[in-house]
């Protein structure tokens, strides 16, 4: 039996799975242990994981009513950061990894939502995880919310509506406000649940899956050469 360790990814919504994300990290030999937190499932203790990966969700940090398990999430994100666990935040994720690191997150001026793209900022450009792939990124948006830059992150991307798109802590923790990991799977769960008159183009989705399995890719291998 092996002593590897798991790492965990959280699912908020029973249409937002892990998508590329799951088939990336099994091509690299990741165990990923799905909790599912919209079925009341727990959090694991940090000393049992090797990453961490928080997906997106309709719930948000600027919702009316607290939502159950986010402050606990924002804990476990926190320590894992702390501990230099590889983190990656999707979405609602990215939101969460900008409110434990005490950074506001907002209601926007509107929504943007469907397949779109960010550009990267000149530090994005020379990040080994996204600059390889830029300076323009195709990409699904799907959000109302944003947040602030944490104090000691790097900012990585923006896009024509919202400057702040992504960011990195330290050498193995990014925040992605965007989708990359809508693979067909995927984007067939999250057509039911957009917004009217919203679309998946498959050609679009196509690039999109393109550039998110190598910038999911990069991201495995240094989250996985940085624990050696």
């Amino acid at each position: 039996m092996s002593d590897k360790k798991p790492w965990c990814l959280i699912q908020h919504a029973h249409y937002e799975g892990p998508g590329l994300i799951s088939e990336v990290a099994q091509d690299r030999g990741v165990e990923l242990r799905i909790v599912r937190s919209f079925a009341g499932e727990h959090l694991p203790d940090w000393r049992t994981i090797a990453g961490l990966v928080v997906m997106g969700g309709p719930m948000g940090l600027t919702d009316d009513e607290e939502v159950p398990g986010l402050e606990e999430e924002m804990g476990l994100i926190w320590v894992a950061i702390d501990q230099k666990i590889p983190v990656l935040g999707v979405c609602l994720g990215a939101q969460l990894m900008a409110a434990a690191l005490g950074a506001d997150v907002t209601k926007g001026n509107r929504e943007e939502v469907g397949i779109g793209t960010v550009k990267l900022t000149k530090l994005g450009q020379q990040d080994p995880v996204l600059g390889p792939s830029g300076p323009i990124i195709p990409v699904m948006h799907w959000h109302g919310d944003t947040f602030k830059i944490p104090r000691g992150a790097t900012h990585l991307a923006e896009s024509h509506l919202y400057r702040n798109q992504a960011f990195r802590v330290g050498s193995n923790c990014y925040a992605f406000q965007f989708h990359i990991e809508v693979n067909e799977k995927l984007a067939s769960d999250f057509r039911d649940h957009l917004p009217h008159g919203v679309k998946i183009e498959e050609e679009l989705r196509k690039s999109v899956e393109e550039a998110g399995r190598e910038i999911l890719g990069r991201f495995f291998d240094f989250a996985l050469e940085s624990k050696l």
